[in-house]
C-alpha cells in the first residue's frame, strides 16, 4: 500500500495497518461540532474519480475540518473493501454497489456491514472496444450481435472484461450488450480483471472489450488499442458511480467525524467542477503516489467533446460529476434500480426485502445534515435517465426484461 498523507507526500500510517485510530480530536472541527477522532486514513484506487478525496487533502479542505487525514492506494476494489473491514483504513472510495453487495452477502469478508452517506460521482466511466470493431461498432450494441452470435456458435466468445461482479462497471456492460440483443451470461464471456490488464489484453487481442472508469478508457485510446464505444452515461445519464463508504460500526459511534469528511468533500467537490481547475486537477491526480499518469491523459477526459477514438466525440454528460444540485445524496430509488439489476442477473435468490436493505445501507440522514451545516440545501430530487422503472415494484421491473438470468 501506498500512503500519502495530507500534504501530498508518501509516509507510513499514523497508526499501524488493522488498528484503527481512535485519537480524541484536538482540533477546532467544522460547524456541526468537533470531530471524535481526527486522525483518519482513506482509501483510494488511481482513478479519476478519487479527485474529491485526493483534493481534500491537497487543498487543506479536510485540515479545514480537524481532520489529519491520509490517503491509502489500494491496488483493487476487493482490498478496498478487505482494508474498510479490517480496519486499515476508516472510510474508502468504492464502486456504488459494493456496500449494497456486501449487505447482501454478494462479496465476499461480509463481516462489518457498510454504509453510504455520501455519492462522490456520477457519470463518467466508458465502455472501451478493440480498435478492430472501430467503425462497426458505435454506440448501439446491436452492431456487436451477429458476430457476437457467430463467435459463440463457434465456441469462441467475444470476452469482454469488467472489475467486480456486482460492481456499477458490470452493470453498465450488462445493461448495454442487452440492449443490443447481448446475452452476457450466455452469448459473450465476462471476465474480472484489474484495468491495467484490461489494456494489455485489449492490445494483445485477448479481449473485445471491456468497462471500466477513467484513466483507462483514455490510456486504452492513447496506446491504439481501442476506442469508447459509450460513455456510461449513454447507459444511465447521472447516474450514481463512486461513494464515499464507512463501516456502520463507525459511522453510529463518530456522526460528526463522519459529517465533517463530508463538508470537506463538498468543498473539494466544488473545486474538482470547476472549469478554471481542470489542468491543475490533472496534473495533481497524475502524481506517481496517485494515478501514475500522463497529466494530458487525464486532463483529455476532464474537458467537453473529448476524441473517443473512432472518429466521433462524447456528449456533453460524459465526463465525471464531482458537484451540483444535490447530487451527493445517496438516494434510494437508486439502489433500489441496482437491486433490481442484482436480481435480474441472478446474484439473488429469491425476491429480497428491498425497501430494508436499501435503508440500511444509505445514509441520506447524514448527507443531509452536513449540507446544512456546510449551507447548502438538499432537495429530494427524483432518478432521472432510466425510462420504465417504477421503484415502487422493483421486482417487477427486474422481471420484465427479455434477457436476463434469475434465480427463483
Amino acid at each position: 500500500m501506498t500512503f500519502v498523507s495530507s500534504n501530498g507526500v508518501s509516509g507510513v500510517p499514523l497508526t499501524p495497518p488493522g488498528v484503527p485510530a481512535m485519537r480524541s480530536s484536538v482540533a477546532a472541527g467544522g460547524r456541526g461540532g468537533a470531530p471524535e477522532i481526527s486522525d483518519l486514513r482513506f482509501g483510494f484506487l488511481p482513478l479519476t474519480d478519487a479527485a474529491p478525496l485526493l483534493v481534500a487533502l491537497a487543498k487543506g479542505y479536510f485540515a479545514a475540518e480537524g481532520l489529519r487525514a491520509e490517503a491509502v492506494k489500494l491496488a483493487s476494489w476487493t482490498a478496498s473493501r478487505d482494508a474498510l473491514q479490517d480496519g486499515t483504513i476508516h472510510a474508502a472510495q468504492m464502486l456504488y454497489g459494493m456496500p449494497i453487495a456486501s449487505r447482501l452477502g454478494i462479496l465476499g469478508h461480509d463481516a462489518a456491514p457498510l454504509v453510504v452517506p455520501w455519492i462522490l460521482s456520477r457519470g463518467g466511466q466508458g465502455i472501451t472496444l478493440a480498435k478492430r470493431h472501430a467503425g462497426v461498432v458505435g454506440a448501439d450494441a446491436r452492431a456487436l450481435y451477429r458476430l457476437a452470435v457467430e463467435r459463440r456458435d463457434a465456441g469462441r466468445p467475444l470476452v469482454f472484461a469488467q472489475t467486480l461482479p456486482p460492481g456499477t462497471h458490470a452493470m453498465w456492460l450488462r445493461y448495454w450488450l442487452a440492449e443490443g440483443g447481448i446475452d452476457p451470461d450466455r452469448d459473450v464471456a465476462l471476465i474480472t480483471i484489474p484495468p491495467p490488464m484490461m489494456v494489455k489484453n485489449l492490445a494483445g487481442g485477448r479481449l473485445d472489450g471491456f468497462c471500466a472508469g477513467e484513466p483507462w478508457n483514455a490510456i486504452a485510446q492513447q496506446d491504439g488499442a481501442g476506442f469508447t464505444a459509450v460513455t456510461s452515461d449513454g447507459v444511465w445519464p447521472g447516474h450514481p458511480e463512486k461513494v464515499c463508504a464507512f463501516r456502520e460500526e463507525f459511522a453510529e459511534r463518530h456522526p460528526l467525524t463522519v459529517k465533517a469528511v463530508l463538508r470537506a468533500l463538498l468543498a473539494a467537490g466544488q473545486w474538482c467542477a470547476d472549469p478554471a481547475n481542470a489542468a491543475e486537477l490533472a496534473t495533481l491526480l497524475s502524481a506517481p503516489e496517485h494515478l501514475d499518469c500522463a497529466a494530458e491523459t487525464v486532463h483529455a477526459r476532464l474537458r467537453t467533446g473529448f476524441d473517443l477514438g473512432d472518429g466521433r466525440v462524447a456528449g456533453a454528460g460524459a465526463m465525471p460529476s464531482f458537484s451540483g444540485p444535490d447530487m451527493h445524496r445517496p438516494r434510494p430509488d437508486e439502489c433500489l434500480w441496482f437491486l433490481s439489476q442484482y436480481r435480474r442477473w441472478g446474484f439473488l435468490a429469491g425476491v429480497p426485502d428491498f425497501a430494508a436493505i436499501t435503508a440500511s445501507v444509505l445514509r441520506p440522514d447524514l448527507c443531509r445534515e452536513a449540507l446544512a451545516e456546510a449551507g447548502v440545501a438538499s432537495a429530494d430530487s427524483a432518478l432521472s435517465g432510466l425510462p420504465g422503472f417504477n421503484p415502487a415494484d422493483p421486482e417487477a421491473y427486474a422481471q420484465s426484461f427479455p434477457i436476463k438470468s434469475p434465480r427463483p
